[in-house]
């Protein structure tokens, strides 16, 4: 038992035990050999003394060694915050820059559709009155409807927009009955009878400016679309909201009458 507990002390514990053990023998010693007077002692006795004595300071000694703390180590100096922030890991230039796309990729501004923008220029405007020429059709008279009829490519999607949201009527003046149906027959021919919300009921003609102007007032419109300022002046009383289209912007308009080149471009389609 003994054997196995000394084996398991660690190397100081056993040096300190000697030292205690030897410490009590020369107390021991120096009690006996001072009890005896100094005139009985022999040589042999003077020598155990002066062996005693000498044991007892190096067993002080050894104490004392054994005995003081361990030195501190040296406290390590902070670094100042410079060094250490330059000492902490940094992500790599090339993870950063994946990081930042990832932010922009969720956060960057989202584009507003076609039919979101329609929308929101027409003020929930639930009835939308437009002429044919200049702005759905090519030709710009109604003698050149006399020939043909062509519509624009352009502004097919904005029309298709615009009677998903709203009640669409066309309308222009014609010559005779062969400009009509040229007319109809290019809107057919283009898809705006099949892929919209138009139907053929809604395309009115007349044979006069003032039979145009007539046909506004009836349906009183949200909006209406014209190429003729005057018509616009004259129905700006009466119309809540117009845009002139005009490749000059006017010098002067009524409050409520915006200007464009084209629906298209008024809509950001163009």
């Amino acid at each position: 038992m003994s054997e196995s507990s000394s084996s398991s002390s660690s190397p100081t514990e056993e040096i300190v035990r000697l030292i205690k053990r030897l410490s009590a023998y020369v107390t021991f010693k120096m009690s006996s050999l001072f009890s005896t007077p100094i005139r009985n002692l022999d040589s042999r006795s003077v020598g155990a003394i002066a062996g005693l004595a000498i044991a007892v300071i190096f067993t002080w000694r050894a104490l004392r060694t054994t005995g003081e703390p361990q030195r501190r180590q040296p406290k390590r100096r902070m670094q100042p915050a410079e060094t250490s922030q330059s000492n902490l890991p940094s992500n790599p230039p090339h993870e950063d820059n994946g990081v930042q796309d990832v932010v922009d990729h969720f956060f960057q501004p989202v584009k507003p559709t076609l039919g979101q923008i329609v929308r929101q220029k027409l003020s929930e405007g639930r009835k939308v009155t437009c002429r044919l020429l200049g702005v759905i059709l090519e030709e710009s008279s109604p003698e050149e409807l006399q020939k043909q009829a062509t519509v624009r490519s352009s502004v097919l999607e904005v029309l298709l927009e615009i009677t998903k949201y709203s009640d669409l009527y066309l309308m222009e003046r014609v010559l005779d009955d062969e400009s009509e149906a040229k007319v109809l027959e290019a809107l057919e021919t283009a898809g705006v009878f099949t892929s919209g919300g138009l139907v053929k009921d809604k395309v009115l003609f007349c044979s006069t400016e003032i039979g145009r102007t007539s046909f506004v007032r009836q349906i009183e419109p949200d909006w209406h679309i014209d190429t003729n300022l005057e018509i616009s002046t004259q129905l700006a009383r009466f119309i809540k909201y117009q845009l002139h289209v005009s490749e000059a912007k006017p010098e002067r308009t009524a409050p409520n009458v915006f200007t464009s080149q084209s629906i298209e471009q008024f809509f950001g389609s163009a």
